[in-house]
């Protein structure tokens, strides 16, 4: 079943491609460029199933558990598209198992 993806603005766009028969849109599409973490987290919740970024302090800055979205972390040297592309498998199978609440933390 297709999962209704939100790129976070510091990821490349061309990481859509990546995820290929979900419905995948990035922030700044969605119209929420720079939107504070929590903030963009409430508003992602109610149109998004999953949020993906690369900001490892998210984690930390807030109780995900609360937030009706699951979020998964990519953990790479850069935010590159050339960076992120060796995690698309593990990212493509996340999306399709990840839970709302729950936090997923992918890469080195």
């Amino acid at each position: 079943m297709p999962k209704r993806v939100l790129l976070d603005e510091c990821l490349p766009r061309h990481l859509k491609r990546s995820l290929e028969g979900h419905h995948v849109r990035t922030v700044p599409e969605a119209g929420w460029a720079s939107k504070e973490n929590g903030e963009l987290l409430e508003l992602a919740a109610a149109d998004f199933d999953v949020f993906v970024t690369v900001d490892r302090n998210l984690t930390f800055q807030r109780d995900l558990r609360d937030v009706k979205i699951a979020v998964i972390v990519l953990v790479a040297r850069g935010n590159r598209l050339v960076d992120l592309l060796p995690l698309v498998p593990a990212l493509r199978e996340a999306v399709e198992t990840v839970d709302p609440g729950q936090v997923v933390r992918l890469g080195a």
